[in-house]
């Protein structure tokens, strides 16, 4: 091994320790590092240049024969740049001279447009359950989709809800997001009756709230969670089943839920904070949303009350 590729390792190690960065994010972070590691040829800390990240740049930017992607996203591309800015950032902290983090900018993506459920097809996914499905599985389904819609959980969140972390006679209870971060979130009363409904006919002894429930697999005493994978196929589906024709994932709901939010006169700080957004610019994607709830109030408003008094002068 390379004593870059060495470096690499210490920094997956201290992303892991230090900063208890999820296992997904190390991945990730891997894959974007090795992939430049490689690419350079293994260089010294000290040959990186802002030459070598141009030429790099380059390499992610354009269709190249042999590579598993043929043309690299934008915003993949940015992802492999912030993984790269972070090492850099490392190699600093412990005085291994490489180039400046700061040499290194991001490539201007385009503008990220967010899909959301509006009211009359939020109503119909949430009825497909209870139409669609009999006993178990239509209480837990219905409980799934009315948790997501109520708090705006990531998927991976809810699949690791334990029952013993759900405080239903307060109608809140914290979750670990991102970074280990923990954050509260509040149940509705439609989330918290499907809850309740849904609890009070579990017979398994397992301490995770969302369970697979197989007939094949009936009789054993410890039941496995259900997986961000299986939610996300349970949400497709019954987004088909409702008549949703746009793709519908369980981040749909997220957005769903922080759109709703907005619309009815939130403040964005208070969303980033429910939504457990490091940074407000991340929840400024919904800006666009409040724009034009914005532009709706102010022609019912406004225009009204401008048209009102040009008839009064008339």
């Amino acid at each position: 091994m390379s004593s870059f590729d060495k470096l690499i390792t210490d920094f997956l190690e201290y992303l892991e320790v230090d900063r208890g960065r999820s296992p997904r994010t190390i991945r990730n972070y891997d894959f974007y590092l090795r992939r430049f590691s490689e690419w350079a040829k293994h260089p010294k800390p000290a040959d990186v240049t802002r030459e070598m990240i141009h030429k790099y740049r380059l390499y992610l930017n354009r269709e190249v024969p042999g590579r598993d992607e043929e043309l690299i996203k934008k915003s993949t591309q940015n992802y492999h740049l912030i993984a790269l800015r972070s090492f850099l950032k490392y190699l600093s902290r412990h005085d291994i001279k490489s180039l400046p983090a700061d040499h290194i900018e991001l490539m201007k993506a385009s503008s990220r447009i967010v899909s959301f459920l509006e009211p009359d097809e939020l109503a119909r996914i949430l009825a497909v359950p209870g139409r669609e499905s009999t006993g178990m599985i239509a209480l837990r389904d219905t409980a799934i989709l009315e948790l997501l819609f109520a708090t705006g959980m990531r998927v991976s969140e809810l699949a690791n809800l334990r029952i013993d972390g759900i405080a239903l006679k307060r109608d809140e209870f914290t979750v670990r997001g991102k970074g280990d971060k923990a954050r509260v979130v509040f149940l509705s009363d439609a989330a918290k009756v499907a809850i309740k409904a849904y609890l009070a006919k579990r017979r398994d002894a397992s301490p995770f709230l969302f369970v697979s429930h197989d007939r094949a697999k009936a009789g054993r005493e410890e039941t496995g969670p259900l997986t961000p994978r299986s939610i996300q196929r349970m949400v497709e589906r019954y987004a088909r089943s409702a008549g949703i024709t746009k793709r519908i994932t369980p981040h749909t709901l997220r957005h769903t839920f922080a759109t709703d939010l907005l619309m009815n006169g939130a403040d964005i700080r208070s969303v980033q904070s429910m939504l457990g957004h490091a940074s407000i610019t991340t929840t400024q994607i919904y800006t666009h949303v409040t724009n034009e709830h914005l532009k709706d109030v102010h022609k019912r408003f406004h225009d009204k009350k401008e048209k009102e008094e040009t008839k009064a002068d008339g």
